[in-house]
Order: C-alpha cells, then sequence, then structure tokens
C-alpha cells in the first residue's frame, strides 16, 4: 500500500478512537427526564461508569412572574454496590452494565495499537506490503469491542428492570459511540479493499514501486 493510503488510514482510525473515547469519558448514554413535581425538576444521565443527577428547583419570586432557580449537580459512580444494590437484586444488571464499560476501555486499547502499528509500519516498504492485515485485524477489534458494549447499554435500556431505567432515553454519547463502530468497520472494508488491491499490483493502490521491470541479464 502506498504512505498516502496509510496516512489517510492514520486520520481516519485517529478520528474513530477520538469519537470512541469522547463518547467513553461522558456521562449522558441514557438519559432520564422526570416531570416537574412541585416546581422541582430531575434529569438524570448516566454514562458507562457515571451518574450524573442535575436538580432545578423553581419557585416564584417576589416580583410578578419573576423566579428564583435553584441548581445542583452531583455525579457519582456508577453502578454503586451499595446505591444501586448490586449485592442484591440487582447483580445480574450491574454485573452487565460494567461489563460494557471493560470493553469499551478494551476498544481503546486496539484502536491505540492500531495507530502504532500504523506508525511503525511505513517505516519500510516491506512492512507497508504487509502491515495492512494487521493494521485491519486491530481496528476490527477496535470495532468489535465497543459495538459489544453499545449492544450490551442497548439491552438493558430495552430489557432491564432496573427502576431506575425505566423511563430513559439514549442520549448523545450512545449515538456518538453508534457512529463510532459503525465507521471503525468503514475504515476495515477500506483497508482491505486497499491492502488486497496492493497485493494484486494496482498501482494505485500499490503505487510504482509494484510495477518496476526486473531485466534480464544475461
Amino acid at each position: 500500500m502506498r504512505k498516502t493510503s496509510y496516512a489517510i488510514t492514520f486520520l481516519l482510525v485517529a478520528v474513530a478512537l477520538f469519537l470512541n473515547v469522547f463518547a467513553i469519558q461522558r456521562p449522558d448514554w441514557l438519559i432520564v427526564k422526570g416531570s416537574d413535581i412541585i416546581h422541582t425538576r430531575i434529569t438524570v444521565r448516566y454514562g458507562l461508569t457515571e451518574r450524573c443527577e442535575r436538580t432545578i428547583i423553581e419557585i416564584p419570586g417576589p416580583s410578578a412572574g419573576g423566579k428564583i432557580a435553584y441548581t445542583d449537580y452531583q455525579c457519582r459512580a456508577f453502578p454503586s454496590s451499595v446505591t444501586d444494590r448490586c449485592e442484591k437484586g440487582n447483580r445480574g444488571f450491574c454485573t452487565a452494565w460494567s461489563s460494557a464499560g471493560y470493553l469499551a476501555e478494551m476498544s481503546i486499547i486496539f484502536g491505540a495499537v492500531a495507530l502504532l502499528s500504523l506508525i511503525f509500519g511505513v517505516s519500510t516498504h516491506s512492512r507497508r506490503r504487509r502491515i495492512w492485515k494487521a493494521v485491519a485485524v486491530l481496528v476490527t477489534a477496535h470495532a468489535a469491542f465497543i459495538m459489544a458494549a453499545w449492544a450490551i447499554i442497548t439491552d438493558l435500556w430495552r430489557t432491564s428492570s432496573f427502576w431506575e431505567l425505566q423511563h430513559a432515553q439514549p442520549s448523545f454519547s450512545y449515538y456518538v459511540s453508534l457512529v463510532s463502530w459503525i465507521f471503525s468497520y468503514a475504515i476495515v472494508g477500506g483497508v482491505i479493499y486497499t491492502g488486497v488491491a496492493a497485493d494484486k499490483g494496482h498501482r494505485w493502490a500499490a503505487g510504482n514501486r509494484a510495477y518496476r521491470i526486473i531485466e534480464d541479464r544475461e
């Protein structure tokens, strides 16, 4: 494969990895918006490792039409063995949710290794001929792990009996994660297509060096 192809692949994998890290770090995979009860509105956001709750209290102010607002925002680790009753009735839910977090972290590792392999692989022509296969495997693993994490969260959102998620809806990071693993699989397809074309000697994929004529020395 050409150096240009590897450079483009590096940038695309970096974007996919950034989206993945961005989604994992944010506590808004699922969101529960509570209804207004006695001037109080509570919004709870769930990330892979964190639960954040925003409470807004609005009461009529002294002036006509005025309001006095109080806002509180608190985050804690999620799921918590005590608060979320992971040692009792919610063991299965907590195990599955925590597993999704571990899988997402593994995807970051494979994405980072894929970037390192791209840097290492372009150093010589012989490595450029072979490294695309390793890159395809690593990016596939990167996509597979975050897809598995996304699938677990989706299943818990749709089927879990965990009471806090009864009215939950997917939020921003949930969709960013979806884009991340779909984009990663698209990268894998592009790498495999270009790599196979380069092995077959196509100029657009392999460059001019694949077409050097070996002169007969008799």
